[in-house]
């Protein structure tokens, strides 16, 4: 019998050690300041920040800016002031197996330790789960991404859930970083299923309360849920630390790798001083089979910056990156939250078509997986912050304003 127990996190831990290159460093909201109160950081001619030097490759390992402040990126403003109640009494953060080391992070965070839970697995596969202290009363949040092997990691979410109903739990807030089965959101052809409204009912009926996810495939996947959702976006993140890059906004170009990322796509260069948008125009043929057609927009001597909600087998952003060296762009950046990273993903992204890959932490990097471009950023402080506002009945999405 397998056993898997959460340990609590270690505030002197190395991973928070202080660094010059930390994507939070600057910022100037602090633990106790939430005001909001920064100036934009996009300034007329160039698009920049405070952050000191470049980053350097070096061993092949990715860049993994530390996270050393209980701060959020410089390009979440607010016009208005916010003051949250963080009193974490009645609440409880618990990981599954997951991705332990982002759980870890938001509840360093918050100021709080990861509640103690044990999971096993059972020789036959079975999932095993035992909270180990009370939660009669409080508000839990359960962090657990449906990231590979999917099946395991959501149904180990939904006895997760089990578990914290039958203990009486106030509230239960399912915390998804990364939302599996959310690419079938639709019906494209005949008799094919629509798996992000099963999963949503799963985590309805095991009894959710609330869901919280990052970055969800398609907007619409929050109706698929008969509770309130609360969507995360991490682009923020990707944004203060591509403006550590000091580019010339002049020289840059916004890049959607297909026609249903040009939404995504757009916010993103309106943040980037207003920059001008490309798109790629693909034809698809099968899944996880991308062709590349025709490119849309000019990127001759520009720095373009590819948009994504992630990265599966890297088929279409590695041909869309291809496409723009074809059509002069001088440099390519691929930006995406999740990093899905299925075979052959890492061989197409480290063949020498981007000068950098910039992911954040929704699903965990295996070693295995690291490349020299490869820059891995946290999205903790988001989550973090988020929970304690869904906790205080705060607003969300004036985050994000």
């Amino acid at each position: 019998m397998a056993s898997f127990t959460i340990p609590s996190p270690s505030k002197s831990s190395s991973f928070f050690a202080s660094s010059s290159s930390s994507v939070f460093g600057r910022c100037s909201l602090s633990h106790r300041n939430f005001a909001f109160n920064r100036s934009r950081i996009c300034v007329s001619n160039h698009s920049k920040c405070d952050l000191p030097q470049p980053l350097n490759y070096g061993n092949g390992k990715p860049t993994i800016p530390i996270l050393n402040e209980r701060t959020l990126p410089k390009f979440l403003e607010s016009a208005q002031e916010t003051t949250v109640n963080r009193n974490g009494a009645k609440l409880k953060v618990f990981s599954g197996t997951a991705n332990p080391e982002l759980a870890k992070e938001i509840a360093w965070y918050m100021g709080l330790e990861l509640g103690k839970i044990n999971i096993k697995r059972f020789a036959d596969g079975e999932i095993y789960v035992q909270l180990q202290e009370s939660v009669r009363g409080c508000s839990v949040y359960l962090v657990q991404p449906t990231c590979p092997p999917a099946n395991e990691n959501l149904m180990e979410l939904l006895i997760m859930v089990d578990a914290c109903r039958r203990a009486s739990a106030k509230n239960i807030t399912v915390v998804i970083p990364y939302f599996g089965y959310a690419r079938a959101d639709r019906k494209t052809q005949g008799r094919e299923s629509i798996a992000a409204k099963l999963v949503a009912n799963l985590i309805t009926e095991a009894g959710a309360n609330r869901v919280l996810a990052c970055d969800l495939h398609s907007g619409q996947s929050m109706g698929y849920f008969d509770i309130p959702v609360d969507h995360v976006y991490c682009q923020p993140v990707i944004l203060d630390y591509l403006a550590s890059k000091k580019i010339c906004a002049e020289d840059l170009v916004v890049v959607s790798p297909d026609v249903g990322g040009v939404a995504r796509a757009r916010a993103f260069a309106k943040k980037l001083s207003d920059a001008p948008l490309a798109i790629v125009d693909k034809r698809r043929h099968g899944h996880n089979v991308a062709e590349v057609m025709n490119l849309i927009g000019d990127v001759k001597g520009k720095v373009a910056v590819m948009v994504d909600d992630m990265i599966d087998t890297a088929g279409t952003i590695a041909k869309g990156a291809a496409l723009l060296h074809k059509e002069g762009a001088r440099e390519v950046y691929a930006c995406c939250t999740h990093a899905v990273f299925s075979p052959p993903a890492i061989e197409r992204l480290s063949g020498g078509l981007f000068q950098e890959v910039i992911i954040t932490n929704t699903l965990p990097v295996a070693e295995k997986n690291y490349f020299p471009q490869l820059t891995v950023l946290s999205v903790a402080n988001l989550l973090g912050e988020t929970i304690w506002r869904v906790h205080d009945d705060c607003s969300v999405s004036s985050i994000f304003q």
